[in-house]
């Protein structure tokens, strides 16, 4: 069975063919280190959050049976039922789900990206070295629940005299690649849901 998944993320403009391969092959190492090496999906970056779904609505009518299909973007907002996917993205984007459209097509990042870096703080401090300030990151306790804006900010402000400063886009992906999937799924409870869906899909 083929699978693809349309991903939030990469470039716009003159870089974006750059950034672009930058994201597919974070979340491609972010993938392997969750055992998913030799059942790869198809990724397909896509940029904005928007995009993504055009293009997942755009495959899901043309899909062959039996070929997963799905997208993955941020939640944007904590989320009232992990499960119901669809529920979220009608009341908060007015977006309705496709026909033949499941929950579990629906991958999310909650609330953000930036969310799974500040989970993985060993990952961080060897991202980023000493300069790091772990006390201006927010606390690990409720992190899917806390607003992205609130993680996004504290995330630069704690890298702000960090030689490698956190900036979206190519150091964004850079990240994503040296994650520690199992810090993840034990602080994060859409991470833990994305594996599950993808161990019964792929």
């Amino acid at each position: 069975m083929s699978a693809y998944i349309y991903i939030e993320g990469g470039g716009t403009g003159e870089q974006s063919k750059e950034v672009d391969i930058r994201c597919r092959e974070g979340f491609r190492k972010l993938l392997g280190n969750c055992g998913f090496e030799g059942r790869m999906p198809r990724l397909v970056a896509c940029g904005g959050r928007g995009t993504a779904f055009d293009a997942f609505k755009t495959a899901l009518a043309g899909k062959p049976a039996g070929h997963f299909v799905a997208m993955w973007i941020d939640s944007e907002e904590p989320l009232a039922d992990l499960e119901d996917a669809w529920a979220h993205l009608q009341e908060r984007d007015q977006w309705a789900r496709p026909e033949g459209a499941e929950n579990e097509q629906v991958l999310f990042m909650t609330t953000c990206m930036e969310t799974w870096f500040v989970a993985d703080r060993a990952a961080l401090e060897a991202h980023f070295g000493n300069r790091l300030q772990d006390s201006a990151l927010p606390p690990l306790n409720g992190l899917e629940a806390r607003p992205r804006h609130d993680v996004q900010d504290k995330l630069m402000h704690a890298t702000r005299n960090c030689s490698n400063a956190y900036a979206k886009g190519k150091r964004s992906f850079e990240v994503l690649g040296k994650l520690d999937s199992g810090v993840l799924a034990g602080r994060l409870p859409s991470f833990v849901r994305v594996c599950r869906i993808l161990n019964a899909r792929l």
